[in-house]
C-alpha cells in the first residue's frame, strides 16, 4: 500500500494548513529552493516518524524536493492530523498514519513506514529505531544512520549505545543549540499553555502550577506560567536544577508536598510515574493534569484507570477521573503530549529552526555515507552531536530572516582570544 490513512478527501484542508506554515517558515523555504536545484537526496529512501501535522508535512516536502523517497508516519496516535496525512498522500507520498490509532494500528504503521528499508531515519521518540533493533533488524540493513528529534528519543538511543547494540549512527538533533534552547523552551512553553488554556477555558493567573522537572522544556513551561500570573512550584530530583529553579524565582519541594497545593500540574521529565495515584488522592478536587513529555507514562495513567471509580468526558480533550475519596482529577489528552495531542504543537517559526537542523543533519548523515570506507560510514555506531557548523548556519539564517545583523570579531580580537598571553 502507498498509504493507510483515514480519508484522502480531507487533502484540501491539509493543503491549506501546510501552505500557512510554509509562509511562516523562511528557513525551510530557503532549503527547499536549494534542494530543488541541487537534489542532494536523489534516490535516497527516508523513513520519518514525527508528529504528523503541518510543520512536519512541510519538512517532508522539503526533503522530497531534494529527491528523497519519503515514507511517513506519526509519532503519537493523537497528534496525527488526518487532513495533513491526506494532503501528503494525495501528493504521492507514502503515508501510514491516522488520528486515534490503536496501539496495534500504531505499531503496524511504524512497521509499514520502514517497509522500503530506509537509508536515513528521522525519528521522534525512537520508535522507528526501536522496532528495527527489537523486532525487525532486516528493515535496517540499508540504513546509513539517522536523526532523533526529542529528549526521550535521545535517552533511548544513549541507553542502546551503552548496551552496545546501536547498529548505525544517530544524530541527536534535540541536543543542538538551535533546537533545545528554542524549541524545548519557547516552543514547549507557548504550546503547552496554548493547549491548557484552549481546552479548559480557565484562567491561569491566581492559580498554583506545579511543573514536574526543570529541564529545558520545564523551564519554558514555568516561565510562561509565571508570566501568566501563576504561582509556580517546581519538583526535581537533580539538586543543581533545583537550585536553578529556586534562583529563577520558583518554589521547590517534593511532589508529595506539592500535590495538595497545585491547581494545574504539568510533567516534562522523560521519566515514568512522576505523578502517582497516591499523589492524585491528595490533590484538590478538579485538579488539572497535563503531560508535556513524549510518552504517556509520566502521569501514571494505568494506575489512574484502575483506581478511578468513574471515568467521564469532562470536556473535549479532557477526561475526568473520580477517585475513591470523591475528588476528581481532569487529564488533558489522555496523558499524552498535551500540546499536540490536544493542540497544534509548537509555533511554525520555532519548528522552522528545529526542522532546518533536521534537514541539515540528514545531509550530514548522507555526506558521511558518501565518504564511507569499505561500505562503512565514517561515523561510529553511536549517538552523534550536531556539528557546530549546522548550529551556526541555522542561527545565521534565522537572524537573516529577521533582518538582524550582529558584530564579528576583528582579526586582532581573534588573535587575542586564541592566545594564552595577556
Amino acid at each position: 500500500m502507498e498509504y493507510d490513512i483515514r480519508d484522502i478527501n480531507l487533502a484540501p484542508s491539509g493543503e491549506m494548513k501546510i501552505q500557512w506554515v510554509k509562509d511562516n517558515m523562511p528557513l525551510l523555504r530557503g532549503l527547499e529552493k536549494e534542494f530543488s536545484e541541487t537534489k542532494p537526496f536523489e534516490g535516497v529512501k527516508i523513513s520519518l516518524s514525527v508528529h504528523l501535522e503541518a510543520k512536519t508535512a512541510y519538512l517532508c516536502r522539503v526533503l522530497a524536493a531534494g529527491g528523497a523517497k519519503m515514507s511517513v508516519t506519526g509519532s503519537n496516535s493523537l497528534s496525527t492530523q488526518d487532513d495533513i496525512a491526506a494532503a501528503l498522500a494525495d501528493g504521492g507520498m507514502k503515508v501510514f498514519a491516522y488520528h486515534g490509532a490503536t496501539d496495534e494500528e500504531y505499531a503496524r504503521h511504524i512497521e509499514m513506514c520502514l517497509g522500503h528499508k530506509p537509508n536515513i531515519i528521522i525519528d521522534d521518540g525512537g520508535d522507528l529505531v526501536g522496532l528495527i533493533h527489537e523486532k525487525r533488524p532486516e528493515l535496517g540493513e540499508e540504513c546509513w544512520g539517522g536523526c532523533e528529534e526529542t529528549t526521550t528519543g535521545v535517552i533511548r538511543l544513549k541507553a542502546m549505545e551503552r548496551d552496545g547494540i546501536l547498529k548505525f549512527p544517530m544524530v541527536a538533533v534535540n541536543d543542538a543549540d538551535c533546537k533545545h534552547l528554542f524549541d524545548n523552551r519557547y516552543g514547549t512553553g507557548q504550546s503547552v499553555w496554548d493547549s491548557i488554556m484552549r481546552n479548559t477555558n480557565l484562567i491561569v493567573a491566581s492559580k498554583t502550577v506545579v511543573v514536574v522537572g526543570y529541564g529545558w522544556c520545564s523551564r519554558g513551561i514555568a516561565m510562561r506560567a509565571s508570566s501568566l500570573g501563576a504561582r509556580v512550584i517546581v519538583t526535581e530530583i537533580n539538586p543543581v536544577k533545583a537550585i536553578e529553579a529556586k534562583m529563577d524565582g520558583y518554589d521547590v519541594m517534593p511532589m508529595a508536598d506539592a500535590a495538595p497545593l497545585g491547581d494545574i500540574f504539568v510533567t516534562a521529565t522523560g521519566c515514568m510515574h512522576t505523578i502517582t495515584v497516591e499523589h492524585m488522592l491528595t490533590m484538590k478536587d478538579k485538579a488539572i493534569l497535563a503531560n508535556a513529555g513524549h510518552f504517556n507514562v509520566e502521569i501514571d495513567m494505568a494506575g489512574l484507570e484502575a483506581a478511578a471509580v468513574r471515568k467521564f468526558e469532562a470536556r473535549k480533550n479532557i477526561t475526568g477521573y473520580e477517585l475513591s475519596n470523591g475528588r476528581t482529577v481532569n487529564v488533558i489528552g489522555e496523558g499524552k503530549l498535551a500540546n499536540i495531542a490536544a493542540g497544534d504543537g509548537h509555533p511554525a517559526e520555532i519548528m522552522d529552526m528545529s526542522f532546518a537542523v533536521q534537514a541539515l543533519s540528514a545531509m550530514y548523515v548522507l555526506d558521511a555515507h558518501a565518504k564511507a570506507e569499505g561500505g562503512k560510514s565514517i561515523l561510529p555506531d553511536a549517538v552523534i552531536d550536531v556539528s557546530s557548523e549546522i548550529d551556526s548556519v541555522v542561527a545565521g539564517r534565522r537572524l537573516d530572516a529577521w533582518n538582524i545583523q550582529i558584530d564579528a570579531l576583528t582579526e586582532e580580537q581573534e588573535k587575542y582570544l586564541n592566545s594564552w598571553k595577556v
